[in-house]
């Protein structure tokens, strides 16, 4: 062990500075990895090592094999999908975590565990301007959240015994989202025996905000087929386009027609850390539960999913089993975390988020959103500038939606659109993604990272407009 103990801190001091480094200018690293499918696979041997290996032997190896094949998300130039960060203060906390290695399933087996959880997250609540009350447990991630969420929906059904019975016999239970709801929401009505027909995907407005009207209709209708509505999802922060879902209105059908209302503010929700942007949670403290994701825009590694709920005993009822060997003296004065979800085994996720919340202050995390909802705008407006591109789509936040022009039928638009999106990822200085609007390939720049700066998405600019001139070229030329 002393052995062991002697090359961990060794090599231990020289990661902290190969990762210092890394944070500090991960540029040089192409932000989307050029390897082919099965590249990484067949240079890596088919068969553990029978006999030790230095450590340094497998850091080289990380150099040499891994990095290679890393798409890195940690990059400034990451703007795909939702851009996210980890931050040096929050990866000494997944150190910490990895090294204390504690199973907060139980207040008595980490108090510390349960008990930060508990604050930082009331913290969390307090800085977004959530009102009390409510209750706060850490999931993985907002499909974790989402399947807890509806569960309890589930639970919460009158005359419904799903927890004892099951399903089979009993009501044809309705669920609402919109068509641009997150697939979380279509998943876990597969998991719940809901089932993907259980699910009414719900029209949206030309903003791509769920169409209130239509809701209620549907409703209506259901009702009227037999059917048991249960739940509605409101999304804040759609994952194509930012669009933020109307919840107050959402909030008036579901309190009429007794639906449980969950409010899905995986990305978006962070945003009410900064004060002139608290207005996109208008309306959920009249949700049943809601989700942020802190791993998505508060820059905090994954995984970290709240889970906030003013109905905690329903959550507890749809998921506590208690058997005798984990039967303590102190749940009954104590919350023992394992009762708010499907994992019995916990991380100790709340150290991560603990940190970062003091060493940024709620300012200065205000200040970095703030900073990202600016350069998205200042990226609009160079695209509405432009008459060879258009914007697609609102843009609420930190994500813009944009399309280029190209001669020719839209689906020949649509291919040209996906030849600019490859060849800008293929820089290696921008990793950009895209989407589907009114059946048009649309192109997504999303900005999270909290080392973008306006050079990077000034050089996501220039790439875009050279590979689409090099497009218009190809077209003329035929």
């Amino acid at each position: 062990m002393t052995e062991e103990l002697e090359a961990f801190r060794r090599e231990g001091h020289r990661l902290i500075d190969w990762i210092a480094r890394y944070l500090a200018n991960p540029e040089p690293f192409p932000v989307l990895s050029r390897i082919r499918p099965g590249e990484l696979r067949v240079a890596l041997p088919a068969r553990p090592p029978s006999a030790p290996e230095p450590l340094a032997q497998s850091l080289a190896d990380f150099d040499r094999l891994i990095l290679p094949a890393i798409t890195h998300w940690n990059h400034p130039g990451f703007f795909a999908y939702f851009a996210n960060s980890a931050t040096p203060p929050a990866i000494l906390g997944e150190l910490l975590t990895a090294a204390l290695n504690v199973n907060g399933m139980l207040w008595k087996t980490s108090p510390a565990a349960t008990e930060l959880e508990t604050v930082v997250l009331d913290w969390l609540r307090h800085a977004t301007g959530l009102p009390p009350g409510l209750f706060g447990v850490i999931q993985d991630t907002a499909s974790a959240s989402t399947l807890v969420a509806l569960a309890a929906a589930r639970e919460a059904v009158p005359g419904l015994d799903v927890r004892r019975r099951g399903l089979i016999g009993q009501a044809r239970l309705r669920m609402y989202a919109s068509e641009h709801a997150h697939s979380s929401v279509e998943k876990a009505g597969i998991v719940l025996g809901i089932g993907q027909e259980g699910l009414r995907k719900i029209p949206v407005d030309s903003k791509f905000r769920m169409d209130v009207a239509a809701l209620r209709k549907a409703v209506a209708e259901d009702r009227a087929a037999g059917l048991t509505p249960f739940a509605v999802t409101a999304t804040v922060g759609t994952t194509s386009t930012t669009s933020i879902d109307p919840v107050p209105a959402i909030a008036e059908v579901a309190a009429a027609a007794g639906l449980w209302l969950h409010v899905d503010a995986a990305y978006a929700g962070s945003a009410a850390i900064v004060p002139e942007l608290r207005h996109v949670l208008d309306g959920c403290e009249r949700a049943d539960s809601l989700v942020m994701n802190p791993h998505k825009w508060m820059f905090v590694p994954l995984d970290l999913s709240v889970l906030y709920t003013r109905r905690p005993d329903v959550v507890r009822a749809a998921f506590s089993i208690l058997p005798d060997y984990l039967r303590t003296p102190e749940e009954t004065v104590a919350p023992n975390l394992m009762d708010y979800g499907v994992s019995l085994g916990r991380r100790f996720r709340a150290l991560k988020l603990w940190l970062v919340m003091r060493t940024y202050g709620t300012d200065g995390l205000a200040e970095r959103i703030r900073e990202h909802v600016r350069l998205a705008q200042l990226f609009r407006s160079w695209v509405e500038a432009d008459e060879d591109w258009d914007v697609a789509a609102p843009s609420p936040l930190s994500v813009v939606c944009f399309r280029a022009r190209f001669p020719g039928t839209p689906e020949e638009g649509d291919r040209g659109n996906e030849r600019v999106m490859d060849a800008v990822n293929a820089s290696g200085d921008a990793y950009l993604s895209h989407t589907r609007l009114a059946e048009r390939t649309v192109l997504r720049l999303a900005i999270g990272n909290a080392g973008t700066a306006e050079r990077h998405i000034a050089r996501a600019w220039a790439l875009l407009s050279e590979a689409a001139a090099v497009e218009r070229r190809r077209i003329i030329v035929g």
